[in-house]
């Protein structure tokens, strides 16, 4: 009996493609969520958690604190782990880790200045009850909303 290989992949797939580790920040504050909109493919143009690749020998923690702040200026706690989301695609795979986060320092009824920065072509705090009608990325709606973060 001989064994047939598997399929080639079809052409643009992510077949092939390593999967990649990154994280995402759920960072929520008197009502709003951070939000960047994405300057890079995929889903270029739309919203989504701050959040990239973990680097070599770094842990997930240190990568959200790390990812927040070069995409919205803002240092981050990495806080408890939220869940995890696939994103594969044409050309690419990410497992995302995504984990609560809080700011560094009490910014209870302030706001401070955001920076857009890294991938992000954009950076905003968003109401809550608004999250859900913004341009969010495939799937982040539905996301948050499983697991308590949006109404």
């Amino acid at each position: 009996m001989s064994r047939q290989p598997p399929p080639a992949p079809a052409p643009g797939s992510a077949a092939g493609i390593r999967p990649q580790v990154a994280v995402g920040a759920v960072v929520v504050t008197d009502g709003a969520l951070l939000l960047v909109r994405r300057g890079q493919p995929p889903e270029e143009g739309r919203w989504s958690i701050p959040g990239g690749r973990v680097e070599e020998g770094e842990t997930p923690a240190d990568a959200v604190v790390r990812e927040t702040f070069e995409e919205t200026g803002l240092a981050v706690r990495c806080g408890g782990f939220l869940g995890w989301v696939d994103r594969v695609g044409p050309g690419h795979h990410f497992v995302i880790l995504d984990f609560l986060a809080e700011p560094s320092v009490d910014i209870t009824g302030v706001r401070p200045e955001l920076r857009a920065g890294g991938d992000a072509a954009e950076v905003a705090w968003v109401a809550l009850a608004e999250v859900a009608a913004t341009d969010l990325v495939s799937g982040l709606a539905a996301f948050l909303r499983a697991r308590g973060v949006l109404p």
